[in-house]
Order: C-alpha cells, then structure tokens, then sequence
C-alpha cells in the first residue's frame, strides 16, 4: 500500500504536462470543495447536500510545469428519475476521456454500499489511473484515518484495483492539498498548456452564476427540495447610461420548482427566505464577476422537470 503524506522532494520535471483529471465518489464525499481548493477560488458550488453538481466544472490548475484541468463529476449513484440516468452518464463519459480518476472517500464515514458500487464501475476501467483520496482528514483521529487507509487498501486489492496512490487530504484544513496536485501532474501526458494563463474554469460565466444562485437556494431548505430545484439565467446585460466607472449588471434568473406546494418553501413567509437568497448569491455572483450586481429572482414551476426530456432540455439538462 502505497500512502503519501507532504514531503519537500519536488521531481525536477523538464517537459511540460497538461491534462484532465477528474473526482469521483457518491454524493458528499468532498469533490467540489477539493477542486475549490485546489484551483484556489470557488469554480464548483457545495453543499451538504447529497447530488448538488449537476455541470462538469472544470476547474484549471496552473503551473509553471504543468496545467491540471479538473472535471467535477456529478456523485454515481442508483438513479431514480430520467434526471439521475442522465448525470449517470454524464459521469462514465468523463471517466473514459480523462488521464487520472480520484475516487474521492470521506475520511469520516466508514466504506459503504455507494462506495463499493463506485468501485466495482471503476475496476471496469483499465487503463486509466486510479488514486483513492482520503477526504476530510480534518473530522477524524489517526487512529479512525489509519482504519480508513487499510479499508480501501483493501477494497483496491478485493476488486483487482491497484491504487496510483492513496492521499489523505483536507481541503476545509488546507492539509496535503499541494502534495495531491504534485501527485497527479506526473501522470499527466506531456503537452503544452490547454488554456490561456490566469483560466480558472471553462463554465460559461451564466451557467456559474445560476449554480451559485442554486447553491444559495439549497440552504436550510426541508430534505425534499434539493433535486427539485434547477435555476436558469434567462438574461445578464450590462445597465444602459451608467457611468464607466459605476458599471452594474442586470441579472434576471429563474428559479423552477417541481410542484406550486414548493413554492411557498423557496419564497418563505413574507417573501424573506427569496430575498435572503438573492443577497447571498449576489454576494457571489459579485466576487466571481468583479462588478456590482442588480439581480431579479422569480420562482417558477416546472412540474416534474425531472422526469421528462422536454422540460429536462428546457432547464439545461
């Protein structure tokens, strides 16, 4: 078993390397913010809600050496509704085109069921290098994170998976973070830079604002919500006859429920759960834009978005 911890030996690579890597594991093992991370500012949104990334993010790395692009994959999981089938395979296409998988495992919770169905579809894949990422270092003793190393040892050696590496990280405590990307560089194929120098993400600036938008609307909302919610930018135009050096852009974004009972939920009384969510997200939407925001929320339902192909295309899916 092969378990990394920081070291200060840099490898002295003389050619340059870029390519994708992307995380894996079930929903809320950590994928998001670990790419959060490591790109150093927020390109995916999190939550502790299970199937919150809908859109590969890539997030980009840059490197005097290297140029690491980072896919972030929706969580695999046993899918419920044409929605779920659809992120399923969203998920496989991304493992069959990129050049290393981190299977992402929570330090703090012990191997289960979502894991070992996880595993058993990566074992299929046979050419593509696998690291097992301990997420979450930070929630548990070594004692707990020594067990966690030796579960998913074994697990690899139980599959036929031979683990790259195993890495504990955590990205909240900011611990072997570096230490991860020094490790997935040399597995990279040798090329020059994808992108342009200072890319941090190639998602289209409105489908980030949406996300970020949704990310606030999943915040202390009752367990039935989460996948019911999908938010759509329908316009994002900069105000006409303002002065150059007080610019302000006008966002006007949807907000699609499920069902008219979700409605009240999302508005809350008053209206003061939608105005809560539009100052949060303008908070966002403001750091990730660099201008002032006007932003125009409107909650609409989209009945049962989930299970049908038309409304699934309307709502970006």
């Amino acid at each position: 078993m092969s378990v990394r911890t920081q070291s200060s030996e840099q490898s002295a690579e003389a050619a340059h390397r870029a390519g994708f890597a992307c995380f894996v594991g079930r929903p809320n093992a950590g994928k998001s913010t670990l790419t959060n991370a490591l790109v150093g500012k927020k390109v995916a949104i999190t939550s502790n809600r299970p199937q919150t990334t809908r859109h590969t993010v890539r997030g980009i790395v840059h490197r005097p050496e290297a140029q690491l692009i980072l896919v972030d994959t929706p969580g695999l999981h046993k899918p419920r509704t044409l929605l779920g089938e659809r992120l399923n395979d969203v998920v496989r296409t991304t493992w069959a085109e990129v050049d290393v998988i981190g299977f992402c495992l929570p330090a703090n919770e012990k191997l289960g069921p979502g894991d070992r169905f996880i595993a058993k579809e990566l074992a299929g894949i046979k050419r593509t290098p696998k690291v097992a990422v301990v997420t979450k270092t930070d929630l548990v003793d070594s004692k707990t994170l020594a067990e966690q190393l030796i579960a998913i040892d074994q697990l690899g050696k139980e599959l036929g998976i031979e683990w790259a590496q195993i890495v504990p990280v955590s990205a909240v405590g900011d611990q072997q973070v570096e230490l991860l990307a020094d490790l997935l560089v040399p597995m990279l194929p040798e090329s020059p830079p994808l992108y342009p120098e200072g890319d941090l993400t190639d998602e289209p600036e409105q489908v980030m604002v949406a996300e970020l938008i949704r990310e606030a609307a999943l915040e202390g909302v009752r367990d039935e919500l989460p996948h019911s919610i999908a938010v759509v930018v329908e316009e994002m135009l900069p105000r006409e006859d303002r002065p150059a050096d007080r610019p302000l852009l006008d966002i006007h974004a949807n907000i699609y429920i499920e069902r008219p009972s979700q409605k009240g939920i999302i508005i809350g009384p008053k209206g003061r759960r939608l105005k809560d969510v539009g100052i949060k997200s303008r908070k966002q939407i403001e750091a990730l834009l660099g201008t002032p925001v006007f932003l125009d929320l409107h909650v609409k339902v989209a009945k049962d978005w989930q299970r049908y192909p038309q409304q699934l295309r309307k709502l970006g899916f």
